[in-house]
């Protein structure tokens, strides 16, 4: 008898998929559970008087909501509403009775010629797999979690400049974690065992920088009680990171580019030159090439600079970057003596949907925030905190994105720009910034939906 016969005969089925050891789901695009073999009970723990109903609710795992996450980490950006092509590998760690388990599944939509089409999900355990990598060496902790392409190729060029002596200049909004991969450079860098020297440009007063980045000499000016070295010889044969380098006043940076490029300078009241040995890493978030189209900052300090620049993509340009950070702060809250909880998929399609201003560092304070008021060990909608619940302002009714947005953009959009409005005090530029659009265009929107 041919095997497609054989098949054919569901006794013969039914018993060839129960006795696999990897789980196998059947389920309706809705959720609910058609077929689950054995395995699914021994993989996700499941007593057998237990019933498997929903892909919601599979033995108190929220398999739809990890499939969602896991399909929106692989570039499926409107998971939630668009319907998946081709079959998508993931792995998701499950607080299971027993411990934390990693799981892979492997999940696709299965068209059939009469019929509704189905799910197919297959699981396999691979926590020992993974800890072994993990232990070996294989795989390490990533210093930028990311999954988003643009950042990926940020990351490649960072590799492929470290090695080099190559000054860098990182552009990116506050918040994007350009002091992450400052480190990350310094670490890969044949400098990596000499200081790393980090120092913010906008946090010390301007009277104080000169100071603070040569040095002084006893009695160069009151209160200058003893010899100081300054940050630039700290980081003698190391890196000296220039955070907010934008924030250098014009009279300084003439200095400053005799210390960039001679890598040499006199520390405050002395005549005496000192020659150091630097790399020179920098960061803005303004844009350094405006800044000196517009005369506020020095052209040849900006091209000394600029060498390599990196420019570092917003939050909300990498959507896909989301929910692995999610995971992540949430397991450092919880190794913090935080509580543990799940997000429900409201939860998730809202921190999706919010454009994040304060990018990484503002979903990373949103997670405490979330996990504090998180009911019953889930973070709702209304765990949130308020920016990213009212998002967008005035209570629109509409349900963000998705296929709501499409029916009524107007009014969506008309939200959004509202919304960047009020965060950002009624500035049309900040707010333009924050949208991702330049300044004209917002004008134009904002005539056009009368909102002045």
């Amino acid at each position: 008898m041919a095997l497609s016969q054989l098949l054919q005969n569901e006794e013969i089925l039914e018993g060839l998929l129960a006795g696999l050891d990897q789980g196998i789901l059947l389920t309706q695009l809705d959720g609910h559970v058609s077929f689950a073999n054995d395995a699914v009970r021994e993989l996700l723990e499941i007593p057998d008087e237990r019933p498997i109903v929903s892909l919601t609710d599979v033995g108190g795992v929220n398999l739809k909501l990890a499939i969602t996450r896991g399909l929106i980490e692989r570039g499926f950006v409107d998971a939630v509403s668009r319907r998946q092509q081709g079959i998508v590998t993931m792995e998701r760690w499950f607080d299971l009775p027993s411990g934390r388990r990693c799981l892979e599944l492997r999940t696709g939509i299965i068209e059939r010629p009469r019929g509704s089409p189905v799910r197919l999900v297959l699981l396999r355990d691979v926590t020992d797999l993974k800890r072994l990598r993990e232990a070996s060496g294989e795989r390490s902790p990533p210093d930028f979690i990311t999954r988003d392409p643009q950042m990926r190729e940020v990351l490649r060029q960072l590799d492929q400049v470290a090695p080099t002596e190559a000054y860098v200049l990182l552009q990116g909004e506050s918040g994007t974690g350009k002091n992450v991969l400052a480190r990350q450079l310094h670490r890969l860098s044949p400098r990596k065992a000499r200081p790393l020297i980090e120092v913010n440009c906008a946090a010390i007063p301007s009277e104080l920088l000169e100071s603070e980045f040569f040095g002084h000499v006893r009695g160069a000016f009151t209160g200058a009680t003893s010899e100081r070295i300054g940050r630039f010889a700290a980081a003698h044969g190391g890196t000296l990171f220039l955070d907010e380098v934008g924030e250098v006043p014009l009279h300084l940076q003439a200095k400053f580019l005799k210390a960039v490029q001679e890598q040499s300078f006199e520390p405050v009241g002395s005549n005496k030159s000192q020659t150091v040995d630097v790399r020179i890493v920098s960061a803005s978030n303004r844009n350094l090439k405006d800044a000196v189209e517009a005369r506020q900052f020095r052209a040849d300090l900006y091209y000394r600079l600029s060498v390599i620049t990196l420019h570092v993509p917003p939050l909300r340009a990498r959507k896909a970057d989301i929910p692995l950070l999610i995971d992540h702060f949430l397991d450092r809250l919880v190794s913090r003596g935080y509580g543990r909880a799940v997000l429900a998929p409201e939860a998730l399609r809202r921190l999706l949907d919010y454009p994040w201003p304060g990018n990484v560092r503002e979903l990373e304070n949103a997670m405490e925030h979330a996990l504090i008021c998180a009911v019953d060990g889930v973070i709702r909608p209304e765990s949130l905190p308020q920016d990213v619940r009212d998002y967008p302002a005035h209570g629109a009714v509409l349900p963000l994105g998705g296929a709501a947005a499409a029916a009524n953009p107007d009014q969506h959009q008309r939200g959004q720009i509202l919304f960047a409005l009020k965060r950002c005090d009624g500035n049309k530029t900040a707010a333009a910034k924050m949208l991702g659009i330049d300044r004209v265009t917002l004008w134009r929107r904002m005539r056009k939906l009368g909102l002045g």
